[in-house]
């Protein structure tokens, strides 16, 4: 294997002499390979070391990994060139949600005031930490944060695995916390807003005297089946068994730019959100009346209408068959909050929340409450569950205690 070392800038006067007063430094050049289409020898080229001795200890180490098989010829990509490159096969995998891709592209865009332009081979661990401390600084979330150095780690590792690069700078880079205030440690303990029983009894009733087309089926749904906004978007009229009283959840709608017509169907936020859950026949009833209504807008906008079977669906004639969105949803509940005069701040998403406090109230177990929420483990549910079921913790020890006082 052939190398040669020399001093490619030094002006010196005999520039072979060991001795050398303008500062020069030392390089190396190594065979590395042969170009497989002219068959042209490739050679490694580097240079700045200060002493002979130098280069040829680098020299060596190139040596012995050519020798091994583990030497990667650094490829001069930009982090932008390689990150646009990374992101398109990431997302024709085919096995990631196209929300997930949206989550990458926003991290990518992130990164690239800070690393577009450098070569990909020679970003640090130091320039990389510095991103997560400015965005830390400019501020943005932890969990943002820990997204961002996450995509870049993926980027990185995979343009190990192609021989791209060597060195993965997230490796060692850590995200920023902030100190913990005590205003955000007391609010660390507050139980999520949700509705008493008897203020869900007057906002349905709102709902039903006073709300517009559907919202009445809509927010009875979300109270009395605790499931999401977006599983209630997607939910289809094969979805319900009428005769076995139970909806299946096997989906989630995602239209992150509201543009009614490009609506995409997803499967649900995890495994466990799959599931089976009973519905009482007071859903059921006003779930056949909407259909029936269904039906008659169906036979009015035939030639237009957009025939998914979707339960939730618009009902103007140019949007007619394609299901309600999430905000539409957040903004017919806000209407009816003020109509009853209850807590503006309450969101669809309280009504999942107020639907596990009364399953509570109601002496449901947890495991049963999160099996019929989907979930495997979710603090927020636990928290609403101990805070309701903590006056019959109480009850229970008042009368162990009595008992005992009787002996």
């Amino acid at each position: 294997m052939k190398g040669h070392f020399y001093k490619p800038n030094c002006k010196c006067p005999g520039k072979k002499t060991k001795k050398c007063s303008c500062g020069a430094t030392w390089s190396y050049i190594i065979d590395v390979g042969t170009n497989p289409n002219t068959g042209k020898r490739k050679q490694k080229k580097k240079g700045g070391f200060k002493t002979k001795q130098e280069a040829q200890e680098a020299a060596a180490l190139l040596v012995a990994e050519l020798s091994q098989g583990t030497y990667v010829e650094e490829k001069n990509y930009t982090f932008e060139d390689y990150a646009s490159e990374w992101l398109l096969e990431y997302q024709s995998t085919g096995t990631v949600k196209i929300s997930t891709v949206r989550i990458r592209e926003y991290d990518v865009k992130l990164l690239l005031p800070y690393l577009a332009k450098l070569k990909i081979s020679n970003i640090t661990t130091k320039q990389f930490q510095y991103v997560l401390l400015d965005l830390h600084n400019k501020g943005y979330s932890y969990n943002s944060i820990v997204s961002v150095r996450q995509t870049g780690r993926m980027i990185f590792q995979r343009a190990i695995e192609l021989k791209i690069i060597k060195n993965d700078p997230t490796l060692y880079a850590t995200v920023p916390r902030k100190q913990t205030t005590v205003e955000e440690l007391e609010k660390e303990k507050e139980i999520p807003k949700y509705m008493e029983k008897e203020e869900l009894a007057l906002f349905l009733q709102t709902a039903k005297e006073k709300g517009l087309d559907r919202d009445y089926a809509i927010f009875l749904t979300l109270a009395y089946t605790g499931m999401r906004v977006g599983e209630l978007c997607a939910l289809k009229w094969s979805d319900i068994d009428f005769s076995e009283q139970t909806i299946s959840i096997t989906k989630t709608y995602y239209n992150p730019n509201v543009k009614l017509k490009n609506y995409i169907l997803l499967t649900p936020k995890t495994k466990s959100s799959k599931r089976l859950i009973d519905v009482d026949n007071i859903v059921l009833n006003e779930l056949e009346l909407l259909q029936a209504e269904q039906k008659r807008i169906k036979m009015r906008f035939r030639t237009t209408y957009h025939d998914e079977n979707f339960v939730f669906s618009q009902q103007d004639e140019e949007t007619a068959g394609f299901p309600v969105y999430q905000k539409l949803i957040s903004f017919r509940m806000t209407r009816l909050l003020k109509l009853a005069e209850l807590n503006t701040r309450l969101t669809p998403h309280s009504l999942r929340h107020t639907h596990t406090s009364l399953l509570a109230e109601a002496g449901v177990s947890l495991e049963q409450i999160m099996q019929r929420l989907g979930h495997r483990s979710d603090e927020t549910t636990k928290n609403i569950y101990l805070h309701v079921t903590k006056p019959k913790k109480k009850e229970a020890s008042h009368k162990f205690a009595e008992l005992m006082r009787s002996f």
